[in-house]
């Protein structure tokens, strides 16, 4: 066999779950070292031609999970020009797949400055993964006063982990707010449009019941890089400052490829 490159390990696929056709949850074991709920790691496999495909995938669950840190959940959309992510799809329980041994990232709960009292998640499609990591962490519950996850999507099967969200609502009571956005079809309860335009409007504030602050509010955005520029810009419209180690603000992102 071709030698595994550093940083990789070998590990398993234990089920995969299909959301849509192109939407779809891979459930993996590796010993990977420890992580934090937010953060992200690498798949790969080999190609037809002997080469490794590497590709960043966030964690969903969180390292305290029931089941232990090294089973994890990776969710995925297959882009059929992609190198990996189709690849990724045909794969079932026993398929072998090699995991990226250290995890990354810095949109963790260390990050968030300590006078943030209201969390505020912005994602786009897969976004929600690192997302659903954070907010089913246990120690959450004593950290913040309000809690807003806001999924934004194209169609309304993309609107995914409703169980969990289900589960998030009663587990935080009236201090979780779900806003979940859709924007090619009318759904009932959901709102349409752009996170930008909805910050910019104060759609967003109206529909989580939850006005945004620059003294108590902290926001992590997460999704592709169009919607992580134009929110940003959006925020610093409105006086929100981009959070640095070096310096304290409001809000920070993640690109999500």
């Amino acid at each position: 066999m071709t030698e595994i490159p550093h940083g990789l390990i070998k590990g398993v696929v234990l089920k995969r779950h299909d959301w849509t056709d192109r939407l779809f949850s891979l459930f993996v074991e590796a010993p990977i070292n420890a992580y934090q709920a937010g953060q992200f790691t690498k798949l790969a496999l080999l190609n037809d031609k002997g080469d490794w495909v590497r590709r960043a995938y966030s964690i969903v669950n969180t390292p305290e999970h029931i089941e232990g840190r090294e089973r994890m959940e990776f969710l995925i959309i297959a882009d059929q020009k992609g190198e990996l992510s189709p690849c990724l799809q045909k794969l079932n329980s026993g398929d072998e797949i090699f995991v990226g041994k250290d995890a990354s990232g810095f949109m963790t709960i260390d990050e968030v400055p300590k006078n943030a009292d209201d969390f505020w998640l912005l994602s786009t499609g897969t976004a929600i993964g690192p997302f659903i990591s954070i907010l089913e962490t246990p120690e959450l519950e004593i950290r913040f006063k309000n809690f807003v996850l806001v999924h934004a999507v194209r169609t309304e099967s993309e609107l995914i982990y409703q169980q969990r969200i289900e589960q998030l609502s009663k587990r935080y009571n009236k201090r979780f707010h779900y806003v979940p956005i859709v924007s090619r079809e009318y759904v009932s309860g959901a709102l349409c449009g752009r996170i930008p335009s909805l910050l910019l409007n104060g759609e967003l504030e109206k529909r989580a019941e939850l006005q945004l602050s620059k003294t108590s509010s902290f926001l992590y955005i997460c999704g592709n890089p169009n919607m992580v520029k134009d929110t940003s810009d959006a925020l610093k419209e409105l006086g929100f400052e981009k959070h640095l180690r070096r310096k304290l603000g409001q809000f920070s992102s993640e690109n999500y490829w």
